[in-house]
C-alpha cells in the first residue's frame, strides 16, 4: 500500500512492500509541510506549534478567501512548500503596507486548503500509477482534520481502504516507537550498547 508521512521535518511518499520496507516515491526539495505549518502560524500571530493552531482557527475561515500557489515540480511525487510560505508571507506584508485587515482566520482556511490540495493530489497520482488498494497516513500533520477528510473522501472516490492513526498517535510517542521496534527486532535486527539518538535522520537511512 501508499503512505504518506507528513511531519515537522519530513513529507514522504513512499509504497510499503513489508515492515521496514519500502521504495521512497517522492520527498520535500525544501520545507517539509509540518514546517510551513509552523512558520506561517508564527507569521499570523498564533505561535507554536503552528499545526493544530492553524487547524482550529481555520474552521472559523474561508478556505478559497485567497488563492496561494502549488507548487508544480518535474517530479510528480517530489513537495515544495516553501514557495507557498513565501506567497503567504508576502501576502502579509502586502496587507500591512496598504494597511489592508487581516483575517487571521482567511489567511489560516486558504494556507491549510493549499497544502491539503497538494498532498490529495500527489496521494491520488500515487494510487492509480502503482493501482494501490490502501492508502495510510502518517506524522504529526497527518492529525489534521481537514487533511484527513479530504484523503477520506478522495480514498472512497479511488475506491481504496484508507487508514488514519488517532490523531494522538500522529506525534511522537512510544506507541510508534515501540511498534517500529518490535519488526526490526523479529526481523533479527539488533543494535550495539553504543547506539544514540539521531533527529535528523531521513526515512531510508
Amino acid at each position: 500500500f501508499a503512505c504518506l508521512v507528513v511531519s515537522g521535518g519530513h513529507t514522504h511518499l513512499v509504497v510499503v512492500k513489508d515492515y521496514g520496507k519500502y521504495e521512497i516515491l517522492g520527498r520535500t526539495r525544501d520545507d517539509a509541510a509540518g514546517e510551513a505549518f509552523d512558520k506561517v502560524a508564527r507569521a499570523i500571530g498564533l505561535g507554536y506549534p503552528g499545526g493544530p493552531k492553524i487547524d482550529k482557527v481555520s474552521k472559523e475561515g474561508n478556505p478559497n478567501a485567497i488563492v496561494f500557489p502549488k507548487a508544480k515540480l518535474e517530479d510528480p511525487y517530489d513537495f515544495s512548500f516553501s514557495g507557498l510560505k513565501s506567497a503567504v508571507l508576502n501576502y502579509l506584508n502586502g496587507c500591512r503596507m496598504k494597511n489592508l485587515p487581516i483575517n487571521q482566520a482567511d489567511v489560516a482556511a486558504s494556507f491549510q486548503q493549499s497544502v491539503t490540495d497538494v498532498l490529495v493530489d500527489h496521494a491520488r497520482h500515487a494510487i492509480r500509477e502503482y493501482h494501490m488498494d490502501s492508502f495510510a497516513i502518517a506524522g504529526g500533520v497527518a492529525s489534521n482534520g481537514v487533511i484527513r477528510a479530504a484523503m477520506e473522501q478522495m480514498c472512497r472516490e479511488e475506491g481504496v481502504k484508507f487508514y488514519h492513526p488517532s490523531p494522538i498517535l500522529c506525534t511522537d510517542n512510544a506507541a510508534m516507537i515501540g511498534a517500529a521496534a518490535y519488526y526490526d527486532f523479529i526481523a533479527g535486527k539488533r543494535a550495539g550498547l553504543d547506539l544514540n539518538a539521531v533527529p535528523n535522520l531521513k526515512l531510508g537511512e
